[in-house]
Order: structure tokens, then C-alpha cells, then sequence
């Protein structure tokens, strides 16, 4: 028996050494990387230095090439507000929160902890097994003082600092919701009803519904079932692209076949062949499509039959270009269709029950061609009364108007979510949990698997048939439980996300950041059942497997014992995330490579030259967060049990910190569309308690089985203390959310003389203007106001002014100062205008002939920041012409 605790306790250090070594030397060679790397490839590295758009660039990162771990040390984490928002400020804050509430956790539990498990103690365990918990021997249970006194005093630390950063959340996002530059958006001032009953659903209904609030209602938008037209505006938009695409083929096809023709005689273009006055009379009449031969120009298939996509040999074979600007006119003129039809249609109000059914319903409407589904928009004057309105009980009957959004952005709207029936909705829910945990239940067996993998040790000494196993070295051995199971658990949660996300979509979420909450809560609860607690039993029960099948009788010790030795696994998991994963985020390999690669094979256009070199990285906060806060539940959970995990759990932190603070201040920009204003921080908070209960539990179990030389249980004090503390933990998380939660989603009336007030618009005529005045305003009327907003109908409650006429097909409603533009809550099909074709300017011209020939067939193309040399590369010297746009 001695001989095989030896045994363990040995393979138990060397998978940690082998794990520490590799993901140290990982470290230092990815670090060693970044940094000769750095200075060289700012594109990557330092992206928002470098961007072309003016709003999103900061000042260049100012280091050494040795000195910039000083730098970033340095840097001011409170900056990432100011550039990023509020989530990414918060996730920062987070991570400090974490390093300054494990630092004197790491500092005295090491003092106190590891000397009680491992002085003077006559077991015989070895290496790691010496600190844990199960090594304090039977005769001397005495020693467990020393762990009920520390795990109080830890947690107490711990409520401080919660609510310390609850108040400081709740500080931050008040003070972002009332920031002029946010609060004056149309986001801050709106909010998104669902559920409503027929009897609301028209403009005039509902200004009369929430005039009651201060201010009263600035604009309606009511959400109507579009049928085609949002495919229509889909297959628009696909073949701008496509043309795009064809265009600068076509381009570069006829600058190759110039300088081949040139270089026959000699003559240079572009540094390689010159265009001399001779050939200028063949310049004037050669036009892209004289140059390139028919054989030679972009072509492609049509889908045969009902299939949704082409394939090889199959299909009509068209021409590209001439496909696409016939496609583009046609689903334009749709479009225009579709829109003048809408605007025909404004919702009245629902008159008195004609049907003769004893209510008032959609079935008393009129029979519309794009009738309003149960959901809308609601823009009022003053930003309070969206905050009143959101808190406020709208209807008298179950479920109607009862879901409400706060600070929904357009670009952030889910609008095939948005007619859900208020039962369907709830049914959805339903059936997407049950879903979500019927794949917690099958994920189990992988995740088990991967649990064995990290102990096979113990498992090998009583299998016979894996008895080969404990003749593998040592350090083979270590490489198997200490590298093979941490990357085998990332690939398994890496597939996720992909299948929450789609519960979250079938459940009816309306928006994109709510599908990220919803996906934080569940990826959670995925993490916390599979990395944590199916590993820690499936671990601790083989590392006991050979003497609970020796003594059956002896499980309960066995496992007492044996369970703090599947702290390994973990060890080597913070080990991984927290040396290779952090300076794995610095180099970004994977990054580097097909930021090249994809230059090279979809670098075709401007647009996805630009797209490539600038597009804005960003982050999926439901994935990222509770990456972090697991590390929280596994160091919480094991910190008193193996107080080695503090340690490293610190480093983890630390680093993490590191990387997301560069990474927030120089690489990704958080599009204030997307941002929550800090809604997951107390989320995040959440799984902090999450990892108390899961401490608390496991120290409960473990001195309630804890026994001594007699068989006697020893630690029923420090048992029933610990179902005390659960019991003090569970009430203070009650206070916490009781006292917090309100504050979080909505403004409170006493800061309501800070927030944003516009001057009341007079109220919409009860019947909207006539046909030709809407089609008239959908071609030229522009609002006035900074979040007043025109109707895709034409109809507006505030008074406007005609500003420069728009396009054909485009409906947008306000234009801001600095160029931009803001098309309101309508849907994208009708309100957005056809993307312009980015087309590179040439120097034989015959991008601006191409340019020319779109506009004839009716297709919107610019020149701007983009051009093609002789060779029939593409160089792009700003941002497209509708960046803020798409």
C-alpha cells in the first residue's frame, strides 16, 4: 500500500513538472515571438494605431522591444472605457478583482496551510499529494482547525470585495447611461415591446398608450412581416458583392494583358510599363470589356432547378458582371416596390369588433400586404421615460407587452425574432433548456472520458487489461495527464457555443447582445458541470479505484482521501491557461497566419483588402467571460482543499489582466452597438458565488467523512460550521441581488435631471399623409432632429426639413455632421440603401468606365481610396465609402 501512495504521489509531481516545464518553455518561446515580432507587424499587434478611421485610432503603443511587458504594466487600465466601453472595462476590472482578492488568499494560505498538511506527518504520501487536504493524518485531525478558521476568514474577504465592485459597476454604468454622447443616441432614448395585442398595434394607439410619461413619445416604429422583401434585400447584397468581386477581376485581367502587350515593345507601366502619348488614342477607345475577351471575363453558374447554391458543370453559365447588375436592378426595383407599398400602408388603429367574435383583434384590421407584426419600437423625448416605460406594467392581461429591451441599438436587433407570440416564446424556452440539458447529460460521457485520461495512474495499477500503462515512463506518463486532457477539454468546448447559440436563436432572444447573456449563463453551466465537477469525480474516483475494489466498505474515505488528489488536473489546467494561453493571446499566431493567407487568397477586392487589413476585431463575451470565471470556480473550489492552485491561480490572473488590458487598449474595438454597458459584470459576480457554494460543499462532504485511527468521524464541528457558513454565503447573496439588482438595468428618478431631454415633438395626425406625400418624403425627407427618425412609411411625428435629395432606393433619416448616417429602427430591407460597388481606379481609366457603365444599369459604384497598378494589384488608401454603414 505504501509502495503505491509513493507511486501516485510521484506521478502526481511529474505530471505537474511535465505540465509546468512544457507550458513554461510554451511561454517563453510564444513571448520571445511577440516581442521580436511586435515592432515589425503593427497591423496585427497594434491595429487601432494604425486604422484609417479617425474615431477608432489611439496614440501607437510608445515600448522598447524589451520593455514593453514595463509598458503594458504601466498603462492605465481605466483608459479601455474611454476607447472600448463599459463591458470591455469591466471584464479588465474583473480580472483585478480577482488578482487583488487571491493575492493575500495565496500569501497565507501557503504560510499556514501547506506546513499543517505536510510537517511532522507520518503519512507516506510524496511530492504535490504532501499539501492537500486528504494528507492530514487520521491521528492528528486536530490539524483541520487550521482549515475551517481560514476558509471564514477567505470568504469574508471575499463578500467585501463583491459588494465593493457591485458599487463600483453600478457607479460605472449609470454613468455611461447618462454620458451626452450616449444618452442623446436613439438607443439610450428607445425601447423594444413585444407581445403587443392588436388593439396597440398602430402608431396613434401607442403614443396614446405611453403619453402618460414625462415627455411623451417621440417616435413609433411598429415591425411588420416583410415576407420576400428581406430575401430580396439579402440577394441585393450578395450581388453587390459578387460584382465587387467580378469587377476587379475584369480589372486586373485587363491590366496583365496591357502589360503583356506593352512588354512586348518595351514600354513601362507603372514602374514596369508607361503609358507615352502613342498609345493614348488605343487608351481612349479600349474599354475594360475590349480588352479582356469573352472567354476571359468572370463567369459563373446559376443553380439548377430548386437547388439553393451552384455546382461545377452544372447550371446555366452566365456572365458576372452583366448577371449581377441586372440582379441588382431587379432587386432594387423590388425593393422600391415593397417600400412604396409599406408606406401605403400605415397600421390605424384597430377599429371596434367588426367580425362580430366579442373582441377587438388583428382579424377587425384591414387585409394588408405586409400587415405589422406584434412588436415595436418606441423612441421617447425624454431618456428617463424609456427607463420608466421599461420598469412599467404596459397591459392588464398575462404575458401582453411584457417582454421590454432597454438600449437596444438597430445593428444589434435579431428582426426574425421579433412577431414571436408572448406563449410560443415561452414554449421556446422550455423546449430550449430541456435541450440544453439533455446535452449537459450526453456531454458527460466525452468529458468523463477526459477525467480518466487525467488519472490514469490509478486506474492502470488495478485494470489488467491497461496494466501496460504503468510500465510508460514517468515522463511519458506526465505528458499524457498533464497536456493530453486540458487540450481535449478546450476542443470539446470549443463545439459548444455553436449549438447554444442556436438554442438561444429557437428560444426567441431578440437581440444579438442577449443571445451573448443567455449564452454566458448556459456555456457556465457547462463548464462548471463538465470541467469542473464531472472531471473532479471521474479523476478522484480512479485515483481511489484500486482500493475501493480492495475494500468496498471504505468508499466514503476513499474518497475523502482521494478526491483533493484530482487537484492535478486542475494545477496543470491554470498552468495552461495561464502561461500559454495568455502569451498565446500576445503572439496570436493563428492570427498572423491567415492574416496573410487571407490576404493573399480573398484579397481580391478593396473591400476585403480592407475588410482584412482593418475590419474590427472583436470579442464573444459569452464565451470569454465564463472561460475566466471558471478559473474562478476551480480556484475557489480548491483553494483550501489544495492551496497550491493559489498560486498559480495569481500568475493566471496577473498575466490575463496583462493581455486583455494591451488587447483592449490597442487590437479590438468594441462597436458601441454591441456593448451592454456592463451587463455581464454581475454575471460574472454570479459564478464568483457559484465558486464559494462549490468550496463550501466540498470542505462540508470532506470533514463530515473525515475520520480518525479509530473510525470515528473527527471533524463534525468544523462540518456543522461550514453548513453554517453556506447558510451566511446563500443570505448575503440575497442581499447583494436584492439590493443591487434593481439598480442595474434601469435609471433610478434620482438622477433622472442628468439624463437626456429633447423638445417635445407635436403629435402624429390620427390618419398618416397621402400616398404621394409618403413617396415623396421616402425619396427626399430627412429628419432634423439627432434621434428623430423618419418612417420607412414617410410618415414622422416631428416636424422635418428636406435636405439633399437621396438615391433612388435610399431611405434614410438622418445624416449626421459627420457623415454618417442613421437609419433608425426600420428593417434593413426598408430603409438601407443598395451598397455601393467599390471599384479600384486604374491608370488607363478604366475603373472610371466601369464606374460609368454600373451607373447606367442603374448600379451605385466609387473609385474612392482605392487603386490597381500595372501589374493588377489592389492598394486602398482609406475606408469605403459606407463603413458606418455595413
Amino acid at each position: 500500500m505504501t509502495s503505491s501512495v509513493s507511486s501516485a504521489g510521484s506521478a502526481t509531481t511529474a505530471t505537474f513538472e511535465t505540465a509546468l516545464v512544457f507550458n513554461a518553455a510554451v511561454f517563453g518561446i510564444e513571448l520571445g515571438l511577440f516581442t521580436l515580432l511586435r515592432p515589425y507587424f503593427k497591423q496585427i499587434y497594434e491595429p487601432r494605431a494604425v486604422t484609417p478611421v479617425e474615431s477608432q485610432r489611439v496614440k501607437p503603443f510608445v515600448a522598447g522591444m524589451f520593455t514593453w511587458p514595463v509598458a503594458v504594466f504601466k498603462a492605465d487600465y481605466r483608459d479601455i472605457q474611454r476607447v472600448n466601453g463599459p463591458d470591455a472595462y469591466l471584464f479588465v476590472r474583473f480580472l483585478r478583482m480577482m488578482i487583488r482578492v487571491l493575492l493575500p488568499i495565496w500569501i497565507i494560505s501557503w504560510i499556514v496551510l501547506l506546513p499543517v498538511t505536510s510537517v511532522n506527518n507520518p503519512s507516506a504520501k510524496t511530492g504535490l499529494d504532501r499539501f492537500i487536504f486528504g494528507n492530514v493524518s487520521v491521528y492528528q485531525q486536530d490539524r483541520f482547525a487550521a482549515h475551517i478558521i481560514l476558509v471564514w476568514l477567505f470568504t469574508f474577504w471575499i463578500y467585501w470585495n463583491i459588494r465593493r465592485e457591485m458599487r463600483h459597476f453600478v457607479t460605472v454604468r449609470q454613468l455611461h447611461l447618462i454620458d451626452p454622447a450616449h444618452s442623446r443616441t436613439a438607443q439610450a432614448n428607445t425601447i423594444l415591446v413585444t407581445g403587443i395585442p392588436a388593439k396597440y398595434l398602430s402608431e396613434h394607439s401607442l403614443q396614446q398608450l405611453y403619453s402618460h410619461l414625462p415627455g411623451g413619445v417621440k417616435k413609433i416604429w411598429l415591425n411588420r412581416d416583410l415576407k420576400e422583401l428581406p430575401s430580396v434585400y439579402d440577394r441585393r447584397f450578395a450581388a453587390c458583392g459578387k460584382l465587387e468581386s467580378a469587377e476587379t477581376s475584369l480589372l486586373s485581367t485587363a491590366a496583365k494583358i496591357r502589360a503583356k502587350a506593352l512588354k512586348k515593345s518595351g514600354k513601362q507601366v507603372d514602374g514596369a510599363y508607361t503609358v507615352d502619348s502613342a498609345d493614348q488614342a488605343e487608351r481612349d477607345v479600349s474599354l475594360a470589356e475590349r480588352l479582356v475577351p469573352r472567354d476571359q471575363r468572370p463567369t459563373h453558374r446559376l443553380p439548377a432547378g430548386f437547388m439553393p447554391f451552384s455546382l461545377p458543370l452544372i447550371g446555366k453559365k452566365v456572365d458576372t458582371i452583366d448577371w449581377c447588375r441586372n440582379e441588382i436592378a431587379t432587386t432594387t426595383a423590388l425593393l422600391r416596390q415593397g417600400r412604396e407599398t409599406v408606406a401605403e400602408e400605415s397600421p390605424l388603429p384597430v377599429p371596434d369588433d367588426t367580425n362580430g367574435d366579442g373582441k377587438v383583434d388583428s382579424k377587425d384590421r384591414p387585409q394588408q400586404n405586409y400587415p405589422p407584426l406584434n412588436s415595436a419600437f418606441v423612441t421617447f423625448n425624454q431618456q428617463i421615460s424609456a427607463h420608466m416605460a421599461y420598469r412599467t406594467l404596459a397591459h392588464h392581461e398575462p404575458y401582453r407587452m411584457a417582454d421590454r429591451y432597454l438600449e437596444v441599438a438597430p445593428e444589434d436587433v435579431l428582426w426574425g425574432n421579433l412577431g414571436m407570440n408572448p406563449y410560443e416564446k415561452r414554449i421556446r424556452m422550455a423546449i430550449s433548456y430541456a435541450a440544453t440539458a439533455g446535452l449537459i447529460i450526453l456531454w458527460a460521457f466525452p468529458v468523463a472520458f477526459v477525467g480518466i485520461i487525467s488519472n490514469i495512474q490509478g486506474l492502470c495499477a488495478r485494470a489488467s487489461w491497461l496494466a501496460w500503462l504503468c510500465k510508460i515512463p514517468q515522463v511519458v506518463i506526465g505528458i499524457i495527464q498533464g497536456i493530453l486532457p486540458p487540450v481535449l477539454l478546450a476542443v470539446l468546448m470549443m463545439l459548444l457555443p455553436i449549438v447554444l447559440r442556436l438554442l438561444g436563436r429557437f428560444e426567441g432572444i431578440p437581440t444579438r447582445t442577449g443571445l451573448e447573456l443567455s449564452l454566458m449563463t448556459r456555456f457556465f453551466i457547462f463548464q462548471v458541470i463538465h470541467s469542473f465537477l464531472i472531471v473532479t469525480l471521474s479523476s478522484g474516483i480512479i485515483a481511489a479505484l484500486p482500493t475501493i475494489l480492495q475494500n468496498p466498505s471504505s468508499i466514503a474515505t476513499m474518497l475523502a482521501q482521494y478526491l483533493p488528489q484530482a487537484s492535478t488536473f486542475f494545477l496543470t489546467y491554470i498552468i495552461l491557461q495561464g502561461l500559454s494561453g495568455a502569451a498565446g493571446g500576445f503572439l496570436a499566431v493563428v492570427q498572423l497566419v491567415l492574416y496573410y493567407v487571407k490576404l493573399v487568397i480573398l484579397g481580391s477586392t478593396p473591400r476585403s483588402i480592407y475588410n482584412i487589413k482593418y475590419g474590427a476585431r472583436t470579442v464573444a463575451w459569452g464565451t470569454l467571460f465564463p472561460s475566466i470565471t471558471l478559473l474562478t470556480v476551480i480556484t475557489f473550489g480548491y483553494s483550501i482543499i489544495s492551496p497550491i492552485i493559489n498560486g498559480l491561480a495569481v500568475l493566471a490572473f496577473f498575466l490575463f489582466y496583462q493581455l486583455y488590458k494591451y488587447l483592449f487598449l490597442y487590437q479590438y474595438t468594441q462597436p458601441p452597438s454591441a456593448d451592454t454597458g456592463g451587463l455581464f459584470f454581475p454575471k460574472a459576480i454570479q459564478h464568483v458565488f457559484v465558486g464559494l457554494y462549490v468550496q463550501q460543499i466540498c470542505l462540508c462532504a470532506l470533514f463530515f467523512l473525515a475520520q480518525d485511527q479509530n473510525g470515528k468521524q473527527s471533524a463534525v464541528a468544523e462540518g456543522a460550521l461550514m453548513v453554517v457558513l453556506i447558510v451566511f454565503t446563500a443570505g448575503y447573496q440575497l442581499i447583494i441581488n436584492n439590493s443591487f439588482g434593481p439598480l442595474i438595468s434601469a435609471l433610478p428618478l434620482s438622477i433622472a435631471d442628468k439624463t437626456y431631454k429633447s423638445e417635445p415633438a407635436p403629435n402624429p395626425p390620427t390618419s398618416g399623409p397621402s400616398t404621394e406625400k409618403r413617396k415623396n418624403t421616402i425619396d427626399s425627407g430627412v429628419s432634423s432632429s439627432p434621434i428623430d427618425t423618419k418612417d420607412p412609411r414617410g410618415s414622422s411625428s416631428s416636424s422635418g426639413q428636406s435636405n439633399e435629395p437621396t438615391d433612388r432606393d435610399d431611405a434614410f433619416f438622418h445624416k449626421h455632421p459627420d457623415g454618417a448616417v442613421d437609419y433608425g429602427f426600420a428593417h434593413p430591407a426598408l430603409s438601407k440603401p443598395q451598397r455601393v460597388v467599390w471599384i479600384p481606379d486604374d491608370s488607363l481609366g478604366l475603373g472610371k468606365e466601369e464606374v460609368a457603365a454600373n451607373e447606367e444599369a442603374g448600379v451605385k459604384a466609387t473609385l474612392a481610396h482605392a487603386t490597381m497598378n500595372g501589374k493588377g494589384q489592389v492598394e486602398i488608401s482609406g475606408t469605403p465609402v459606407d463603413v458606418d454603414k455595413f
